[in-house]
C-alpha cells in the first residue's frame, strides 16, 4: 500500500501553531492489536435479511465483545444524518440484529440507542425510521444526545488556523460506554466515503438547542458569551472550511471519538453524491469488527474506492489508531473479491482529494 509520506502530512496539517502529539510514528501496522489484545479481524457476511446478516457477522466476536463490554453501558450509535431520508440512515432491522446478538451474549440489559442527527430532532428520526417498535421487544432506551451532557473539544479552520470550540457528547466519550457504530456504506461529498468512524466523529458534536451561543472570541474570553434564542450545530465546525481541515479534524478527534465495535450495513449502500443525495446500490453485504479502522478499510475495499484517497482514514493509520493494511487483516466469512462493487464517486471527487497536496 502506497500512501503519502508522514512529512507531507505534517506539512499539510500543522500550521499557525496548531500541533498534536503523534502515537509512535514508526508503528508496525502488521502488529497492531485492538483494545482486547486480539489481532485485527474483520467479518463479512452476505444475505437477504439485514438482521440475520448482522447477527452472523458479530457471532465470531461473541466472547471478545462480551469481555470488552463487562459492566459498561452499550451505546448503539445509528447513522441518522437526516431524519427524513431513509437511504442515508441506519435501518431498524440492522439495529434489531445487533440487539438480538447482545441478547445472545447476555448483554441486553444496559443498552441505549443514541443519536444527534445533522438535521432535525433525534426522536422524530427514531419515529420516522421505526425504532420505537424495538422498545416493546428489548429493554432498550432511545436517547437524544443533543439534550445530554457534553464536553469541550477543539478543531481548526483553514480560514484562521485557530482552535474552534466544539461541544461533544459525554455519553460517546465516556470510558464506561461501549460504543457501537452502526453505519451505512456510503460515498461522501466531503471525505470520499462514510463508514464507522465518520458516524462517530460527526455524530458526537451536538446541536446546542439552548439559548447561549458564542461568538468567535469565546475561546479567549469567557465574557464573549452572548444570549440569543436559536441553536447552533457544532458539527459544522468540523468541516474547517476546506478538505485539508476536515480530514485533519476527523483524525484528531478520532483519538477519543471512535467506536469499540464497528458494524457497517452494506445491504443497500449509497453511491454518488452521498451522504444524503446519492442513489441506492444493492450490495447485500455486512462488515463487522472490533478494530474500527480495519472494518472501514475492508468496507472501502468492498466499495471499490481507492483507500489512499481517503484522507482521514490515512491520517488515522499513520497515527497508529488502528490497522489499515489488508495484508495483515484477517478476513472471516465471505471473501472481499467475491463481493466487491464499484460505487460511483461524488461529482466533486477531484476537489476532495486536494487534501493530498500540502497547503502552501
Amino acid at each position: 500500500m502506497t500512501i503519502y509520506n508522514r512529512r507531507s502530512f505534517i506539512k499539510t496539517s500543522f500550521t499557525a501553531g496548531v500541533a498534536v502529539s503523534f502515537v509512535n510514528p514508526a508503528v508496525s501496522f502488521a502488529n497492531i492489536k485492538n483494545d482486547t489484545g486480539e489481532a485485527s479481524t474483520v467479518s463479512i457476511t452476505t444475505g437477504e435479511d439485514r438482521a440475520d446478516m448482522v447477527f452472523r457477522a458479530l457471532k465470531p466476536f461473541s466472547e471478545q465483545i462480551k469481555k470488552s463490554i463487562g459492566s459498561k453501558r452499550v451505546v448503539l450509535k445509528p447513522n441518522n444524518v437526516l431524519i427524513y431520508v431513509p437511504l442515508a440512515c441506519t435501518h431498524v432491522d440492522t439495529l434489531e440484529g445487533i440487539l438480538e446478538f447482545l441478547k445472545s451474549i447476555n448483554k441486553i440489559n444496559n443498552v441505549i440507542i443514541a443519536e444527534s442527527p445533522a438535521s432535525g430532532p433525534a426522536f422524530e428520526g427514531f419515529e420516522n425510521y421505526g425504532y420505537y417498535k424495538l422498545l416493546s421487544a428489548y429493554p432498550v432506551k432511545l436517547v437524544n444526545l443533543d439534550t445530554e451532557a457534553f464536553e469541550n473539544m477543539y478543531v481548526i479552520d483553514e480560514k484562521d488556523f485557530r482552535p474552534h470550540l466544539v461541544r461533544v457528547s459525554r455519553i460517546i466519550i465516556d470510558p464506561n460506554s461501549y460504543v457501537v457504530s452502526i453505519a451505512r456504506m456510503k460515498t461522501h461529498n466531503t471525505v470520499v466515503a462514510s463508514l464507522s468512524l465518520k458516524n462517530i466523529v460527526f455524530g458526537s458534536p451536538i446541536k446546542d438547542i439552548g439559548f447561549t451561543l458564542y461568538n468567535e472570541d469565546i475561546r479567549f474570553s469567557p465574557k464573549a458569551q452572548v444570549s440569543k434564542p436559536g441553536s447552533v450545530s457544532y458539527k459544522r465546525f468540523l468541516h474547517g472550511s476546506g478538505f485539508h481541515a476536515v480530514n485533519y479534524n476527523m483524525a484528531m478527534l478520532a483519538r477519543k471519538l471512535h467506536p469499540a465495535l464497528a458494524v457497517i450495513d452494506g445491504y443497500e449502500g449509497m453511491e454518488g453524491n452521498g451522504p444524503t443525495l446519492g442513489t441506492a446500490i444493492r450490495h447485500k453485504v455486512c462488515v463487522a469488527g472490533c478494530d474500527w479502522l480495519s472494518a472501514d478499510r475492508v468496507g472501502v475495499e468492498l466499495m471499490g474506492v481507492d483507500f489512499t484517497k481517503i484522507g482521514y482514514l490515512n491520517h488515522c493509520w499513520q497515527m497508529g489508531l488502528g490497522n489499515a493494511d489488508l495484508n495483515s487483516i484477517k478476513i472471516i466469512g465471505e471473501r472481499i473479491e467475491d463481493h466487491k462493487l464499484s460505487y460511483r464517486l461524488p461529482d466533486n471527487y477531484d476537489r476532495q482529494i486536494s487534501w493530498m497536496t500540502p497547503k502552501s
